[in-house]
């Protein structure tokens, strides 16, 4: 007589919650590195050639800065963070700017997007009731196709809307803002 099957131990990442062998193709394989590194070093021998290497690096470096330090009686400053992407790529700075683009819809109506209002300190929910008061229209904040928020407001209200963000939020310079038409980017000023 043949035995039960019986059922598979099947491990799951602590941090994504996928087996390890599928965390490669989840949504956040760095912060899933350490944890793969200590829990299934066996899945990638890379991870742990990296993570060695990162080591006698950061070894090698912080004996550096411990003899600057030492030689010139000061601390050295921190070194400026930053972001890699998968594949080692560098993450660029996002630039400070405000893109705005007048979207139309079927034949006379049109919507107004305002993007970058956040990276000058503006808080969105609060931009998005001012235009809407002041335009006396619909303005919403919505989450745009590369998963960044922007405001949409209804109507055609591009080059009125430059006046009003620089007289409201006085940190924004006007050479800050800039039109999409037909595909390029247009300063505003």
């Amino acid at each position: 007589m043949a035995e039960k099957p019986q059922p598979l131990h099947v491990v799951y990442c602590g941090v994504c919650g996928l087996p390890p062998e599928y965390c490669e193709f989840g949504p956040d394989f760095e912060k899933c590195k350490p944890w793969l590194i200590q829990n299934a070093p066996d899945l990638y021998p890379d991870l742990l050639k990296e993570a060695e290497a990162k080591a006698k690096e950061a070894d090698k470096i912080s004996g550096q800065l411990q003899s600057t330090s030492i030689s010139d009686g000061s601390s050295a400053s921190k070194p400026e963070e930053v972001k890699r992407l998968p594949g080692g790529k560098v993450k660029k700075k996002e630039k400070q700017e405000i893109i705005i683009e007048k979207v139309t819809r079927n034949k006379r109506k049109c919507i107004t997007t305002v993007k970058g209002l956040e990276l000058f300190g503006v808080k969105l929910s609060d931009a998005s009731k001012k235009l809407g008061k002041k335009f006396a229209t619909g303005a919403s904040v919505v989450k745009g196709p590369t998963e960044k928020e922007q405001i949409d407001v209804q109507g055609d209200i591009a080059y009125d809307i430059v006046d009003f963000i620089t007289e409201t939020w006085p940190d924004v310079p006007e050479a800050a803002i800039y039109f999409i038409e037909d595909g390029k980017k247009v300063p505003a000023v």
